[in-house]
């Protein structure tokens, strides 16, 4: 059985339990962005790609090791490189392999901009003075992300034939997953009510108006919203991709479990 199957009791779980989900998907979307290092369409952005990575690994690590703190483990390494598949709680968005540079541009668009709307309500809701300090620094980044990834959604949709081809594909084909961003099960309702999250569904139709205007301005076509959505990733259901990236990321730290950098 899943750790997810069971609903955590106490505020200090459920607020683990929320401080591990933001950043289990800031990890693993950043190793997936770091993949493209050296494999840019471009010198500039194969440097902005890497830099975009860093930031959401970084995110990551700074969210780990609050977690850490408040579920007595040794450091946030633990959480990164010692957990199975089944114990990551990431939305599949982020899991799925990078794709072509189209397919990376829109994901990046898709999380950045339900990130942007988060952040900026969490930031003026949570009572929790290191965790809003936190995600205040981290949302001045998200910004950058969003906006990066914006421009690049206009002008690959705006620009050649093939170009529109290939962003319009990526987004029809990540569309299924976007709508886990929006789920509020148990855990996100109980984090909610102890302001330790926030009810994600009020601002749901800003997010898709503003990923409405900003396909329509690419000459893209709005997916259809009323279609099969994925879902099950929080709760340990995860696509197959995963397993192979952890296997990638964790097999050097689990190898060598006591070395140190000297």
């Amino acid at each position: 059985m899943s750790t997810f199957d069971t609903i955590p009791q106490t505020k200090k779980e459920i607020f683990t339990e929320i401080l591990l989900r933001l950043a289990d998907d800031r990890l693993i979307l950043g190793h997936r962005l770091s993949e493209w290092a050296g494999h840019g369409p471009e010198l500039e952005e194969d440097l902005a790609l890497a830099n975009i990575a860093l930031d959401m690994i970084g995110h990551s690590s700074a969210l780990y090791e609050y977690a850490a703190k408040l579920d007595n483990k040794p450091d946030e390494d633990h959480y990164a490189y010692f957990r199975d598949d089944i114990d990551f709680k990431n939305i599949a968005l982020v899991e799925l392999p990078k794709g072509d540079f189209a397919f990376t541009i829109a994901r990046q668009f898709l999380f950045s901009s339900f990130s942007y709307f988060l952040y900026k309500d969490l930031t003026d809701t949570i009572d929790d003075e290191e965790f809003n300090g936190m995600l205040q620094k981290h949302f001045k980044e998200i910004k950058y992300h969003l906006r990066h990834s914006r421009e690049w959604v206009l002008r690959l949709g705006d620009g050649t034939e093939e170009s529109r081809r290939r962003i319009q594909h990526a987004f029809d084909e990540l569309w299924m997953y976007t709508g886990e961003m929006f789920e509020m099960d148990k855990t996100f309702e109980l984090a909610t009510e102890n302001r330790f999250y926030t009810d994600v569904l009020k601002w749901q139709i800003d997010w898709k108006e503003f990923i409405n205007t900003t396909l329509e301005e690419a000459t893209l076509i709005v997916p259809d919203y009323d279609q099969y959505m994925f879902t099950g990733a929080r709760a340990g259901r995860h696509t197959e991709y995963l397993g192979f990236l952890l296997s990638q990321m964790q097999f050097l730290r689990r190898s060598y479990p006591d070395a140190e950098w000297k």
